[in-house]
């Protein structure tokens, strides 16, 4: 009982801005020499002050989040929530992992991304991690001219699940290797079973792999807004446009 009402709440929490000071250079070095005898390669991105007072917020290269005390001998994985009374429970660590994939994704160049989009105002954007054999990613690709009526623009980007030795990388790869004028065309047709040329260049279609990593994507399709909220999986163009606030 107790758990089913804590999970309401937090599913009514709000996710906020997150802003927090960055630690000094010491306890950074110490918090990074902590983790490195774990593992050498951990890549630590960032050390902040975190919201409660003594805890610090670390932010790995993977794109993980974790807290720890100053001198980096107790460490907690997991979500950090705070209570707040106009808000109920809001989600500190999503929140900086939103302003997290904000930031990558904007850092994604507009030539590497295959864009769908509206012929009038662009309302809202979506950044589509996808493989072309995933099923659920050619049933979401269905939805994209509803989406573009109701101004909402699909940037795809290449995620091919089985990584750089797939059938799926090949068939992406020759895709973004296309002529910049054919890319939507070629990757509409590949995704309904068709074939395309194949074609050999340096695609980002790998380094687009690692960024799906490093946001939190598992699987495919799925989508990142422009509040850096990750929304995994297949949903109608009707409940997108709901999720984004333009239902009609």
């Amino acid at each position: 009982m107790h758990k089913s009402i804590l999970s309401a709440l937090l599913v009514l929490g709000f996710s906020g801005t997150l802003q927090a000071a960055e630690a000094d250079a010491g306890i950074t070095e110490i918090i990074s020499q902590q983790l490195m005898k774990v593992d050498a390669r951990i890549p630590v991105e960032s050390v902040t002050q975190a919201q409660i007072p003594g805890i610090y917020e670390v932010v790995l290269g993977t794109g993980e989040v974790l807290y720890s005390d100053p001198k980096g001998e107790y460490f907690m994985l997991g979500q950090l929530y705070k209570l707040s009374d106009d808000k109920g429970f809001v989600n500190l660590t999503e929140a900086r992992l939103n302003t997290q994939r904000v930031a990558l994704i904007e850092g994604v160049d507009a030539k590497d991304r295959i864009s769908f989009k509206p012929e009038g105002e662009v309302k809202a954007t979506i950044a589509v991690f996808t493989d072309v054999d995933c099923p659920y990613c050619r049933k979401l690709h269905e939805e994209v001219p509803k989406l573009n009526a109701m101004g909402i623009q699909v940037d795809y980007l290449a995620f091919p699940r089985a990584g750089e030795r797939s059938e799926a990388f090949t068939k992406m790869q020759s895709v973004w290797c296309s002529a910049p004028d054919q890319r939507a065309e070629n990757l509409s047709k590949v995704k309904n079973g068709e074939t395309i040329e194949a074609q050999v260049c340096d695609s980002p279609v790998m380094d687009q792999f690692a960024l799906g990593q490093k946001v939190g994507v598992t699987g495919t399709p799925a989508l990142v807004f422009e509040d850096g909220s990750l929304v995994p999986g297949y949903m109608p163009a009707a409940r997108l446009a709901q999720m984004l606030g333009l239902a009609q």
